[in-house]
């Protein structure tokens, strides 16, 4: 615990992911003073078309009161 999944628009180099997981697990360490070992990240390529029904409405409009950095675009 807790495991972080990433979406985003495929693009990235897997070096870039593995930044982003390291940085991550780093946040999560500093702001939980969590353990490395307890940290997992996930990063899963989302297309663009795909955006609204598998990330924005169930993710994040359908999850609302979960989402502590809002986006800054609507959901129809």
């Amino acid at each position: 615990m807790p495991h972080i999944i990433v979406k985003m628009y495929p693009g990235r180099t897997p070096d870039q992911k593995a930044s982003l997981a390291d940085a991550l697990t780093k946040a999560m360490m500093a702001n939980l003073g969590l353990p490395e070992s307890a940290v997992s990240v996930g990063v899963e390529d989302i297309e663009k078309a795909d955006w609204m029904d598998k990330v924005a409405k169930p993710d994040i409009a359908g999850k609302a009161a979960t989402i502590f950095k809002k986006p800054g675009y609507e959901i129809p």
